[in-house]
């Protein structure tokens, strides 16, 4: 059974970081595309970034850009979230999820995490 663990999620206030990670039991992890949404309370889910099976390929959210970093360790079958200067309205539960290719709509990712919670406070 195929498991992505996310953790890294927290409270921190406005202006701070946060550094999210995505272990997982995929096999051949380096073919696939990895992506992290999120979902806050009362919205839709919605897309933050992705990062292609080559390391080089970025995509984000424009709310995100410049401030979150996306990046894949192959050997570690890990993906980061790196999240800078967070404000409140990046409050929001975070998952990650692999898809076979570059996308961002959730029905695309075929694997998915539980998600872990990012508070960020005024």
């Amino acid at each position: 059974q195929v498991q992505l663990v996310e953790s890294g999620g927290g409270l921190v206030q406005a202006g701070g970081s946060l550094r999210l990670s995505c272990a997982t039991s995929l096999l051949s992890f380096s073919s696939y595309v990895m992506g992290w949404f999120r979902q806050a309370p009362g919205k839709e889910r919605e897309f933050v970034a992705a990062i292609s099976a080559k390391p080089g390929s970025t995509y984000y959210v424009d709310s995100v850009k410049g401030r979150f970093t996306i990046s894949r360790d192959n050997a570690k079958n890990t993906v980061y979230l790196q999240m800078n200067s967070l404000n409140p309205e990046d409050t929001a539960v975070y998952r990650c999820a692999a898809a076979v290719t570059m996308a961002t709509l959730p029905r695309d990712y075929m694997y998915w995490g539980q998600g872990t919670q990012v508070t960020v406070s005024s």
